[in-house]
């Protein structure tokens, strides 16, 4: 049970970690002038940011379902 938790907490660190960085690429896509390396920067960054956001919701509803799964038991 404990190696779940540490399993999920770590999911959500990593794709925090993911989902910040995706968002710095957004902001930085910005100050690009040529159009093609800005739409290439553009889509990759909201393909990581998409990735990132999926880990961190599966990481929150593992963790809720054990949780909610360790109350059930006591």
């Amino acid at each position: 049970m404990m190696i779940l938790c540490i399993r999920g907490i770590l999911i959500g660190v990593i794709s925090s970690f993911f989902l910040f960085w995706g968002i710095t690429l957004l902001l930085s896509a910005y100050s690009l002038k040529n159009p093609q390396e800005f739409i290439m920067l553009f889509f990759s960054s909201n393909f990581i940011i998409l990735i990132s956001g999926a880990g961190i919701l599966y990481a929150a509803f593992h963790l809720w379902r054990i949780c909610k799964e360790k109350n059930r038991s006591l």
